[in-house]
């Protein structure tokens, strides 16, 4: 392994070895292909370099499938770089910084195969710097060409007096359908419609995972999906025929089943990783916690430039209908109690607990309870999300309304505002 990495770093840094003459390099290959960077030549200067590109691709994506980790996106990603480069050379100066480039790419490739065997940190799938969006991935796969994935695991997640059957299935994609926390996958449920015989429509759901899965290689990604159904009351069971095609397909599937998929879509519900200091608040009902749960994954249990840097605090409300019905619990309280300064969770019971007017207690009138620390929050630039059904939404609006006339605020310009400077995000179903 040792003689691999260390060759591999050789011919990075030996691509840009000089000779004789001070604008001229050779690529020390068994060929010994003399690659012509004389600045009087730039149309063989670049192809030279194009060619450079491709040899860090190989060498990048034989290091990183050495080290288990997902090698398509970040071999890419490091010839493109580089291409990019190329196409901009002006000068000898210009080439050499590229060649800079493709000796640290081989040195990183070293880094992480070396750390395979003592912890990896979660930073192979990280823009640069890693707060920057502009790279970020969408519908990369659309309907009539989509992935095909395969299911790992399905799991039942809630307790037996939950109202309803949530699953958390785990989807493996090699690696080739990256996508960052907050976005949302398509699925395409197999068969075709009764009315007109034609395929099923793509259903989308919000992934609740990181970005590097639940296993942290990179090669997963994991959806929460509540198993939708009618109960029929002329019948006092539910009714087959009007059951949620895609959610039960999904909640039924094995290990090894195939998912048709598409995305990753949506940018709404992004983390602004910029500044560190930032504040998070996240309002869900139900499997609207799914892209909390990667919000959370990222910035407290993975080793990640994000959680690294973060020095702000992320506040999560979830509503459910009871005890049994909470989702990841576990992780939520996990985090809390490690990261008591960072963290606060906040759960709204509508069947366990009673609101301020002796009514239940709906995810509006948790937040309310925090109001005013909320809106402080707001004015000082924190982010606030909500996501889960549409039906949360008029509550919500109607008890800021309430709050913002209580304080003499204008509410519409309020969340106009909000909105201007990209605080408000908002993904419901």
């Amino acid at each position: 392994m040792k003689i691999f990495l260390t060759a591999a770093f050789l011919a990075s840094a030996n691509a840009f070895a000089p000779v004789n003459g001070p604008n001229t390099y050779v690529q020390n290959a068994p060929s010994s292909t003399v690659l012509g960077m004389a600045a009087q030549e730039p149309s063989k200067r670049k192809r030279a370099l194009k060619t450079l590109a491709k040899t860090a691709g190989v060498l990048s994506t034989v290091a990183f499938t050495t080290a288990g980790m997902p090698p398509a996106a970040i071999a890419a990603k490091k010839a493109k770089e580089v291409v990019e480069v190329v196409e901009a050379a002006d000068n000898t100066k210009t080439i050499l910084t590229a060649g800079a480039g493709l000796i640290a790419a081989g040195a990183a490739a070293m880094k992480l195969t070396s750390s395979s065997s003592g912890g990896l940190a979660q930073e192979f799938l990280e823009a640069e710097p890693y707060w920057d969006q502009s790279s970020i991935p969408v519908n990369v796969f659309k309907n009539k060409s989509p992935f095909t994935g395969k299911v790992v695991s399905t799991k039942r997640i809630v307790g037996p007096k939950a109202t309803g059957e949530t699953c958390h299935i785990v989807i493996d994609h090699k690696g080739d359908f990256p996508y960052w926390e907050g976005q949302s996958w398509g699925v395409i449920p197999p068969g075709n419609r009764e009315k007109d015989g034609k395929p099923h429509a793509v259903r989308l759901y919000s992934i609740a995972s990181s970005r590097y899965g639940d296993d942290m290689t990179g090669n997963t990604g994991s959806l929460c999906v509540r198993r939708a159904t009618y109960w029929c009351p002329e019948l006092k069971a539910d009714d087959p025929a009007k059951k949620g095609i895609c959610s039960n397909f999904l909640c039924d599937t094995q290990p090894g089943d195939e998912v048709k998929m598409t995305g990753p879509a949506g940018k709404v519900m992004l983390m602004p990783e910029e500044d560190p200091a930032t504040d998070y608040i996240m309002v869900a009902t139900g499997t609207g916690i799914a892209p909390f749960r990667g919000f959370v994954r990222r910035l407290f249990f993975e080793d990640t430039p994000a959680a690294k840097a973060y020095k702000g605090e992320a506040w999560l409300f979830l509503g459910v209908a009871n005890s049994d019905a909470l989702l990841y619990d576990d992780e939520f309280q996990d985090a809390k109690s490690r990261y008591p300064n960072n963290f606060r969770l906040d759960y709204a019971l509508s069947r366990e607990q009673e609101n301020k007017k002796g009514g239940k207690m709906y995810i509006q009138d948790k937040v309310e309870e925090y109001a005013d620390e909320i809106f402080a929050k707001l004015d000082n630039g924190a982010h606030m999300y909500f996501c889960g059904l549409k039906g949360m939404m008029p509550g919500i609006q109607d008890m800021l309304a309430g709050v913002c006339e209580a304080k003499g605020i204008d509410y519409n310009e309020f969340i106009k505002g909000l909105k201007k400077k990209g605080q408000w995000h908002v993904e419901v179903y």
